[in-house]
């Protein structure tokens, strides 16, 4: 988030807002924290390349804890607000990060974490007076702290993790030269053009800061001199509320919210005024083909998807309008080198789906873990996959059918679960699903769907019976759940990740092998 360029263009600018409580923070204030912090980073010996992570909810001291690092050359990792203790402690010890910044709100969790993190010496935290010497308040510990930029600014960036959906998390390094904090790293040059990023943009941010896909948007408008709304929370209504209000011209999402925003009653969608949005871009999770046609169809040919991992192994993208000729598509190549390969490392004719890899794009490592880092990568070192199934088509667009780990074999047919799913979340009383397979003693898996229903939906047998026959209507045989169970709430994150192993696993009991 550097703001030393437009501290001097723009001072009084607000360099964002929160949402809730409208709190603005101008691009002066914000450069003035950020050196502060950067200041403090060095007086407790942090060096370039050296390591701090930040774990709170989003607030307005949450640029600054990224900014300062991104002006000093350091590394920090932006640790998934939602995590218990363990958790948490694990991604302090990996990241081997030296100082922890939190909040209030989080401050219960990371005291426990803080006893398996013997290598925190410090905690800062952001929003109150500090209580030991081990846990500090920003305030207090940046007091007298110069506001102008330390002698050696250099780049710093995230190291952010994997969400773990396979194993414990991995801290995705990329390399990190020496250079002034003002010259951006070359992703974020290519993201820059690809998300269409302009002075004087109004971008909405509804999804949390640790995740990257946020995490580049807000920093791409700060950068290019606009002004950036939090919301501290996503709700659909609220939403497009902010869009009326502050002139949202851009704003990234993920399928969730659209579906989300697509069940709220006509009367509130047509009751807010969205024309100033110029750009809205989507990415994280597959998007169900009914619901981006319904959001062009409301909010015209504004949406833009993407698809690439926090990785950086490549990109695709596509505009409304190479969409709706591809229906499907996550787009063509615009950074990297796709291939397309069987299990046996041969190409795919166009049409078959086999394994994304992509020609690494943009060099990166997970942290301190060279297997994982070799796994990720084929025999020779010169591509990378992150598990991705799909295939290409004659016109060059790649189409996701799922990931590798959740393929349904039954009775030999593979099965990509992804389509039940997009379907699913069409039907009016159906909140979120996730379909997987589940031991059949005669087919090895067979089909099985888990509903989140919508507010004031009864789950029970008769949902079920016309949730299975609203698919029979549109899958074939093969591919319709043989049994439909509720939860009241899927174990999604606000990111769009569904921990979709959490519930397949309760289904397979104390097998160690998931393939029958």
């Amino acid at each position: 988030m550097y703001t030393g360029r437009h501290a001097r263009l723009r001072p009084l600018q607000p360099a964002f807002i929160m949402a809730a409580t409208g709190e603005a923070v101008t691009y002066r204030e914000l450069e003035a924290r950020s050196n502060r912090l950067a200041h403090l980073f060095r007086k407790r010996g942090l060096k370039r390349l050296d390591h701090y992570s930040i774990f709170m909810e989003n607030n307005s001291r949450y640029l600054e804890a990224c900014g300062a690092g991104e002006r000093s050359g350091l590394y920090f990792t932006c640790v998934n607000s939602y995590l218990t203790p363990g958790e948490l402690a694990y991604i302090l010890n990996n990241s081997q990060s030296r100082l922890l910044i939190t909040s209030t709100a989080k401050l219960d969790i990371v005291r426990e974490a803080l006893k398996e993190a013997p290598g925190i010496e410090l905690c800062i935290v952001a929003d109150a007076p500090g209580e030991s010497e081990r846990i500090i308040g920003l305030q207090e510990a940046t007091a007298g702290l110069p506001d102008t930029p330390v002698e050696d600014e250099s780049v710093g960036t995230a190291m952010l993790y994997s969400s773990g959906t396979t194993g414990r998390p991995k801290g995705i390094l990329r390399p990190l030269p020496e250079q002034p904090p003002v010259q951006q790293l070359p992703i974020f040059d290519f993201l820059e053009k690809l998300w269409r990023c302009r002075e004087g943009m109004v971008y909405l941010s509804p999804a949390p800061l640790y995740h990257s896909a946020p995490q580049a948007a807000v920093n791409l408008a700060i950068r290019s001199g606009g002004t950036v709304i939090i919301m501290e929370t996503f709700d659909p209504e609220r939403y497009l509320q902010l869009v009326e209000q502050w002139g949202i011209t851009h704003s990234q999402l993920v399928p969730t919210m659209f579906s989300r925003m697509l069940k709220l009653p006509q009367e509130i969608r047509s009751r807010y005024d969205l024309s100033s949005l110029e750009v809205a871009i989507h990415a994280a999770a597959p998007c169900p083909a009914q619901v981006k046609e319904d959001m062009i169809r409301w909010w015209g040919p504004i949406i833009h998807e993407y698809y690439g991992a926090t990785e950086g192994l490549g990109f695709t993208a596509c505009d409304s309008e190479q969409w709706l000729s591809h229906r499907g598509t996550v787009g063509k190549v615009l950074f990297g080198d796709l291939h397309i390969l069987d299990e046996t490392m041969q190409p795919c004719p166009i049409g078959t789906a086999g394994t994304v890899w992509f020609k690494t794009g943009s060099p990166f490592e997970y942290f301190n873990d060279p297997e994982r880092t070799k796994e990720a990568r084929s025999a020779d070192g010169t591509m990378s996959t992150v598990g991705d199934v799909g295939y290409v088509d004659a016109d060059g667009y790649l189409y996701l059918t799922d990931r590798a780990t959740f393929m349904i074999i039954s009775g030999g047919v593979n099965i990509y679960p992804q389509e039940c799913e997009n379907l699913l979340i069409t039907h009016p009383k159906v909140a979120d699903a996730a379909v997987f397979g589940v031991p059949n003693a005669d087919l090895g898996e067979e089909v099985k769907a888990v509903i989140q229903p919508m507010p004031g939906i009864t789950p029970g047998p008769a949902l079920e019976e016309e949730l299975i026959a609203f698919c029979r209507q549109s899958l074939s045989r093969q591919k319709v759940p043989r049994s439909i169970d509720f939860e009241k709430e899927l174990p999604r994150l606000p990111t769009g990740k569904l921990y979709k192993r959490l519930l397949r696993d309760r289904y397979w009991g104390n097998k160690t092998s998931r393939i029958v």
